[in-house]
Formats: C-alpha cells, sequence, structure tokens
C-alpha cells in the first residue's frame, strides 16, 4: 500500500519539486521554533540585562552586558527557595489525593458497573463544560466554613488539594484506559480469588502506567501554574504558592530581578514536559493492550 502525502514521490523525485519542499519545511520549522522558542529566549535574556536596557524602547534582542546575578537576587529577595517547597508540597499532596479517588472512581466506573454509572459519568463530563471562573465564588464560600465540619481552610494546604480532587478529566482519562483492559484478565484474577481490591492493586496498576504517569503529570502542572485560587485562599505569604508569592513581590523589585524570578519559576514544568513528553504522548494515546 503506497503511503498518501501532500506531495507526491513523483514532484518530490525532480529537482524544483525537492528544492520546494525543503524551502516551506525550513520555513516552517523556522516559524514555529520562533513562536515556540522566542518568549523564552526574551524570558531568559531579560533577566541578565540591567534594569534601563529591560525597559528602554526600542527593546534589545541580545543584552548590552550579561548579569547573571539577576538570578542570584532573585532567589535570596524573593525568597524562591520557600515558595518552590509550598508549591511542590501543594502539587505533590493534590497527586498523592488524586491518584488514589480519581483511579478508584474510574475503576469503579469502567469495570464495577455501579447502578447509573452512565449517568454519574455524564454529570462528571457535563462540569468539563462550566468555565473555572464560575466555579470560584461557590467553591471559596465553601472553603471559607466547610458545610457539615463547620470549618475554615483558608491558609492551609486541604484548601488546595480538595477543590482538585475530582478531577472529571483524568476520571475520563482513566476510564478509558480501564476500559480496554482485557475482560479475560480480570476472570483470571476472579477465579483465583482475587477481589476487586486485590485485582485493581496486583493487575490494573500495573499495565496502567503510561496514564497514571499522564494523570500525575498534568495534577502536578496544573496545581503549579495555578495563580487565582491560591491567591484567593492563600493570603499568609508564609503558605503562598510560586506564582502569587512572585506577584505580590512584584513592585518591590526592578524589572530584570521579576523577570529573572519569573524564568525559575516556568524551569520546573518546562524540565518535566521535556523529560515526560514521550510518556504524555503515550499515555494519551493509550486505549489498547497488544495480546
Amino acid at each position: 500500500m503506497s503511503t498518501r502525502t501532500l506531495i507526491s514521490p513523483a514532484a518530490l523525485a525532480r529537482p524544483r519539486g525537492r528544492t520546494l519542499y525543503w524551502i516551506c519545511f525550513a520555513l516552517v520549522v523556522t516559524l514555529f521554533t520562533l513562536a515556540f522558542l522566542g518568549p523564552l529566549y526574551w524570558m531568559v535574556s531579560g533577566g541578565l540585562k540591567t534594569t534601563q536596557e529591560v525597559v528602554q524602547t526600542p527593546p534589545t534582542w541580545v543584552p548590552g552586558s550579561v548579569h547573571p546575578e539577576n538570578y542570584t537576587r532573585a532567589w535570596e529577595v524573593m525568597d524562591l527557595a520557600r515558595l518552590l517547597l509550598n508549591t511542590a508540597y501543594y502539587a505533590f499532596g493534590a497527586l498523592a489525593f488524586q491518584l488514589v479517588l480519581d483511579v478508584a472512581a474510574a475503576y469503579s466506573l469502567s469495570k464495577l458497573r455501579p447502578v447509573l454509572g452512565k449517568a454519574i459519568l455524564g454529570m462528571m463530563l457535563a462540569t468539563l463544560m462550566i468555565p473555572a471562573t464560575v466555579l470560584v465564588v461557590p467553591q471559596y464560600l465553601t472553603v471559607l466554613d466547610v458545610p457539615v465540619f463547620d470549618r475554615n481552610l483558608l491558609n492551609s494546604p486541604w484548601v488546595i488539594w480538595l477543590p482538585s480532587v475530582t478531577n472529571a478529566f483524568n476520571i475520563f482519562l482513566l476510564k478509558r484506559f480501564f476500559d480496554s483492559v482485557p475482560k479475560e484478565l480480570l476472570d483470571a484474577a476472579a477465579m483465583d480469588g482475587a477481589g476487586p481490591v486485590r485485582t485493581l492493586w496486583s493487575i490494573v496498576l500495573p499495565i496502567s502506567r503510561p496514564v497514571l504517569g499522564v494523570v500525575s503529570i498534568f495534577a502536578v502542572v496544573g496545581v503549579w501554574k495555578d495563580f487565582l485560587w491560591p491567591m484567593l485562599t492563600l493570603p499568609d505569604p508564609g503558605a503562598q504558592t510560586l506564582n502569587v508569592g512572585i506577584y505580590s513581590l512584584a513592585t518591590s523589585v526592578p524589572e530584570n530581578v521579576l523577570i529573572a524570578a519569573l524564568t525559575i519559576a516556568s524551569l520546573p514544568t518546562l524540565l518535566v514536559f521535556l523529560l515526560f513528553q514521550r510518556n504524555i504522548m503515550g499515555g494519551l494515546t493509550a486505549g489498547g493492550l497488544k495480546g
């Protein structure tokens, strides 16, 4: 079977067609590279400039003089070590809750087939259609005075962990993967005397590592990049996340130091993507098992 492409093999065989193909290819790659890497370069180089060079018009593409001490100053003045630890604590706590509760919910909907399971899943997916800003006020009123428990969760880790637990997209992603697990595996485990929990732990989870990796990355990055919710619920400077802490100190430091702090804040998520990009694509496309 021949592969269908935009340009036929016969056209590529001609010198003119080959030249046009490579010119178009180089232009597209260059444009996409500039679109994605240009802002990153601008941010990194801005942290190396002087304050006058950052604000001058027209801007300079290459720093006139390099000042790496701006990054050291940003780390010390803005107390980025504490903010990073706070954010990591919130992010990995949310990850732990999501892995336990979202996996249990997805496995129940996929394999245990509860009554009204499809209706429950449909209502979960319907929440994805609701803009996040619409939910801010009811969520804030809830954590301000939690029903039944009558507790104020502001400035506590629970105010970040609890709203992030029931992630409808992650539940749907996990359920789709669990649906692809062959029924024969579960039947064999049941014949050996394994209950639903033992089957989930010993059979399903070991073969679900790709999708669990994707859910983990989404959970960590979701908390790491969030700004509005932590700003509303973590007013105490000692409990603030990285983004909120930098925002609160933005007016007290020069522009070049602020840009250096933003660069440092962006590095963890960039490293996560570069290190686990194969896992992200593999987990998103995982939907079947080879026999």
